[in-house]
């Protein structure tokens, strides 16, 4: 019995076929279409030479396509491979090549890098252009071209599903080896930690490549039945229509979004009523922001974590928000995570360690880098080079990378104490465009939060 990540469009249509599961510009879809899609993504894949174990990259911003690839490649029990569109043509370059990318599907804004790329990168036998131009064929015309037989894949769930890749500031991009029970069981860490629900109607506006846009909260809302409305881009005045028009329940942003959000025009009379929460991710929030949703009912939950743990680590309660103003929230339901010494002991509630992190959802290691993997994962724990105390409550608060923290004074000062105390301060505040930083495309920011960011390493 194949119970992969490929087969839960199918299994959505045993249970309420024709809900809306997807909406993008205007358009719905229902579950009984998405998988039809999927299924002849599916197979056109297969004609075109796709097999158990390849690996099928997608290179672009939020579309429907990003989903339907994950789902067809992890059908076939081959690997999806989401990479960051930002990134320039050596980096996209560099990961198709060691990823062994054999299709790659790609949007507009890598048109010009894939256009270059086709007659340099020959493993690549099939390139699918989701918005036209560009080499290879039209992703829709591709799509239609296969034909609706079931796929039937014998798989084992500690397989390959996902790639995704990890840049640091030095050295090259890691690809983070993700399985399909890593990924179940993240949803699962999700769904008891979240007040997701079968009627979420949750809008999809922060990137989708990234690990926490796909799997905080658009994933599980796409295993409970409910509604994703996906935006290509974040766009303060559309997040805003979207949220009035559509009823949207829950959205996962970084504090520079939500922040942007609540400075847009019309937010003052803008109604909320639908939204039972937000979940954040990427850095701490101040507390005016916390008070300024918390005045409208609208619950923010924090979360902290990274692409090599799926990215699930803590997570601090909305009801917990301002009385550990700060905190990076406690563990998840099946994760468990410590702090540590340079010699692997447990330090005491106060002192700072380095957190490591064990369970179901930690990757398995990072894709053809053996030294690297050995390093990470010692021990059988997730060592993730950031720097934290927990208090006596087991809250958890993040300081900085081990790699940043310097000393002055004979006392050690972590630029992420630096940056954040500016962050809060209202003279010196500034919009935060590095707040969402993430190893896929990684910005120099603060802690690491669960904006996916997926740390520098």
């Amino acid at each position: 019995m194949n119970l992969g990540i490929g087969t839960w469009p199918a299994r959505r249509v045993m249970v309420r076929p024709d809900a809306t599961a997807l909406v993008f510009e205007g358009q719905s879809v229902t579950y009984r279409e998405f998988e039809l899609r999927v299924r002849k993504l599916a197979n056109a894949l297969r004609d075109s030479g796709v097999r158990h174990g390849d690996r099928v990259a997608y290179v672009g911003f939020n579309h429907p396509s990003l989903l339907e690839t994950f789902f067809a490649a992890g059908l076939l029990g081959a690997a999806a491979v989401l990479v960051n569109p930002r990134l320039r043509r050596a980096e996209v370059d560099y990961i198709l090549r060691d990823s062994g990318a054999t299709t790659v599907a790609f949007g507009q804004d890598q048109r010009e890098n894939a256009t270059a790329l086709e007659s340099e990168l020959m493993d690549v036998h099939t390139w699918l252009s989701v918005d036209g131009g560009g080499p290879g064929r039209e992703f829709e015309t591709f799509l239609q071209s296969g034909g609706e037989d079931i796929i039937d894949e014998e798989l084992d769930l500690d397989e390959l599903a996902l790639i995704m890749y990890t840049s640091g500031t030095t050295g090259k991009p890691k690809g983070a080896m993700l399985s399909h029970n890593n990924l179940f069981y993240q949803y699962v860490n999700a769904l008891i930690g979240q007040d997701l629900r079968q009627d979420e109607v949750h809008l999809a506006v922060a990137p989708l490549f990234h690990i926490a846009g796909l799997n905080m909260m658009a994933l599980p809302t796409f295993m409970l039945g409910g509604t994703i409305i996906i935006q290509r881009q974040f766009r303060a005045p559309d997040v805003l229509r979207e949220i009035q028009e559509s009823g949207v329940t829950s959205s996962f942003m970084v504090p520079a979004m939500l922040d942007s959000l609540s400075h847009a025009e019309g937010f003052d009379s803008a109604d909320f009523s639908s939204v039972r929460a937000f979940m954040v991710g990427g850095s701490p929030l101040p507390e005016r922001m916390l008070r300024t949703w918390a005045e409208l009912d609208v619950a923010v939950m924090q979360g902290f974590g990274m692409t090599e743990t799926a990215p699930g680590v803590r997570m601090l309660e909305p009801r917990d928000g301002v009385s550990k103003l700060g905190s990076a929230g406690r563990q998840h339901f099946f994760t468990e995570s410590k702090l540590v010494d340079p010699l692997g002991d447990a330090v005491a509630p106060g002192d700072p360690g380095e957190v490591i992190v064990r369970g179901p959802n930690v990757m398995s290691g990072y894709w053809n880098k053996p030294e690297e993997t050995a390093k990470a994962l010692e021990g059988g724990w997730y060592h993730s080079g950031d720097i934290a105390v927990e208090d006596e409550d087991g809250y958890l608060f993040i300081k900085d990378r081990i790699k940043d923290m310097y000393i002055s004074g004979g006392e050690n000062v972590y630029p992420a104490e630096v940056e954040n105390a500016c962050w809060m301060s209202p003279e010196c505040r500034k919009p935060r465009s590095s707040a969402f930083r993430t190893r896929s495309g990684a910005r120099p920011a603060g802690p690491s939060w669960c904006s996916s960011r997926t740390r520098r390493s």
